[in-house]
């Protein structure tokens, strides 16, 4: 078990992962509900459920819309948590203690293997390594998100890392997925304090992730200049914007709609 798992998670509020339950169902929608082969068999792992695992349930609702057969299973490092789940497990619903070394069968390949808000506290340098343990349970083409959310969830950030044909090569890292509700305005560095814990520090002259807010940032303020000053308008005017500037940026309607921008750097964005 890495030393990552060592601190015990703390609560996580109702609701607080239901927009990126959402934006999984729009855009996984052939992953979550793949039924094929040994895909007939592959679960949903939500590591690290905290406290009460609302989280994995409101999960467990949204992606059976689209998969009703789907098992789904939390994963806690606190043994009595891990415990007092069980009131909520049934047939396709499990909890069981543990930490980045997953407590899977052999039978139950990881189809989505979510792990928000658990690496916050720790050294930057290991996640790439607790990206490769959790990608391992993945079968191919699975799909690891990795981030954080603030308690309310209103604004929330994560890696999407995709696994490859290879169960020991790193996972691809396929996009930076980013969310707000708007409820505290919006600019592009509100997101700053929410990026996954390799990038948090990073955004500085020179990183990638620098170049990158400052080109939305321009953006933003050149949509607020044209008159869209209200949060949501801004953001949804500044996207296309940032996408001239900027390639990879996503321009989905349903997206910025919704409050989600997903940044596709060419190469994954480095940590």
């Amino acid at each position: 078990m890495s030393s990552l798992d060592t601190q015990t998670r703390g609560r996580t509020s109702r609701g607080r992962l239901r927009a990126l339950d959402a934006y999984l169902c729009h855009a996984e929608r052939e992953l979550l509900s793949r039924r094929d082969g040994p895909w007939a068999r592959a679960v949903f792992v939500d590591v690290g459920f905290g406290e009460h695992p609302w989280t994995t349930l409101e999960s467990a609702e949204a992606f059976r819309a689209l998969q009703p057969e789907l098992t789904v299973i939390g994963v806690e490092l606190d043994e009595e948590r891990a415990r007092a789940a069980q009131a909520h497990a049934d047939a396709r619903t499990h909890f069981r203690e543990g930490g980045f070394e997953l407590p899977l069968g052999e039978d139950e390949p990881a189809r989505l293997v979510r792990a928000m808000n658990l690496l916050r506290q720790g050294p930057p340098e290991r996640v790439p390594e607790v990206h490769r343990t959790l990608a391992r349970y993945l079968r191919p083409s699975g799909l690891l998100v990795e981030g954080s959310a603030d308690p309310e969830g209103a604004i929330l950030s994560a890696h999407l890392l995709r696994r490859g044909p290879d169960a020991e090569a790193p996972p691809l890292r396929e996009a930076l997925l980013f969310h707000t509700d708007f409820r505290h305005g919006f600019a592009p560095l509100l997101f700053r304090d929410w990026l996954p814990r390799d990038l948090r520090r990073r955004v500085r002259p020179g990183e990638p992730i620098h170049a990158f807010f400052s080109e939305w940032d321009a953006a933003w303020r050149e949509a607020r200049a044209a008159g869209h000053s209200a949060p949501r308008d801004a953001f949804r005017e500044a996207a296309p914007r940032l996408a001239a500037r900027t390639g990879g940026v996503e321009t989905d309607a349903w997206l910025l709609e919704q409050g989600f921008l997903v940044w596709k750097a060419e190469g994954g964005v480095s940590s």
